[in-house]
């Protein structure tokens, strides 16, 4: 049985367990991705904290020796998760890393993150392996909105560009938080605040997931830069009104932190990042989208 909502409210630093030091593990195992949001940089660096940033993308079999090693230095872990650097769906990777946990560490939260492209065809897969709590980003539930913050999408080989892939992108996504909210898993849906495209879309995105079944809305301010890198980033006030607008509908979490894909330790507390994955790397490489 996996961990209902209000378990996650304590135990899970991205529901609000953060409060009583409740630490987390990001295990970059995902390496390409199967959507061009035109915000997103995915790069391997030691500097930048911020989702999609990683120092080294992990093979699912070392992440039993890395999971000892963390949970050593910092035992107020509680979830291991999964965020990247690419889609978690895209490849088959997190889904074998959280086999592996489910049977190394069968008491850490599993807590994965996907674009949701793949989430209803792979839901069954989800759910087998035991996911605890499932964030999907969500921007737009309207194509025309969608295509502004997404070029295209990678789908089954075939690059579809546009509405016709926000489309499919947005369908996709819905379907399956539907299928995996309904076996019970809590569902936390992300969108990123880019003001002047899903700025006044944000109420119809919370009811619209809401109504799918999410539990929580997290509302992330853009990080200008790829192709939105001169759009300005929202402001603390478009913010917190977007998160009023939201919580007319849905839970809204007001603490994200802007993690990396390799973050390990308690949120604002800690962080052993660096000795964990040994961070030396200075280059910064790009992924690719496949």
């Amino acid at each position: 049985m996996s961990n209902t909502y209000k378990d996650l409210q304590n135990s899970h630093p991205c529901f609000g367990g953060h409060k009583n030091n409740a630490g987390r593990i990001h295990l970059p195992v995902s390496p390409g991705c199967n959507i061009a949001c035109r915000f997103c940089d995915r790069t391997i660096n030691d500097v930048e904290e911020r989702p999609g940033v990683t120092s080294k993308v992990l093979r699912p079999e070392e992440c039993e020796e890395i999971l000892g090693k963390a949970l050593e230095i910092c035992p107020e872990i509680k979830v291991a998760g999964i965020a990247g650097p690419g889609d978690t769906l895209a490849s088959d990777n997190a889904l074998n890393t959280f086999r592996i946990i489910k049977e190394k560490f069968p008491n850490l939260i599993k807590c994965m993150s996907t674009n949701g492209l793949l989430l209803n065809e792979r839901a069954e897969e989800v759910i087998e392996v035991g996911i605890d709590s499932l964030t999907v980003t969500v921007n737009a539930v309207d194509p025309e909105i969608e295509s502004k913050l997404n070029a295209y999408i990678i789908y089954h080989g075939k690059k579809i560009e546009g509405v016709e892939g926000a489309k499919i992108l947005i369908e996709n996504q819905l379907a399956g938080i539907r299928k995996i909210t309904a076996a019970g898993i809590t569902v936390k849906v992300n969108t990123v605040l880019v003001p002047e495209i899903n700025g006044d879309h944000i109420e119809t995105i919370a009811k619209t997931v809401k109504e799918a079944g999410a539990s929580i809305y997290n509302i992330i301010p853009l990080i200008p830069q790829h192709e939105l890198k001169d759009v300005k980033a929202p402001t603390c006030p478009e913010i917190d009104a977007a998160r009023t607008k939201a919580s007319k509908y849905i839970d809204v979490f007001r603490h994200c932190q802007h993690c990396r894909a390799d973050a390990v330790g308690v949120p604002g507390k800690s962080e052993f990042g660096d000795q964990i994955y040994q961070r030396r790397l200075k280059v910064k490489e790009t992924f690719s989208h496949g």
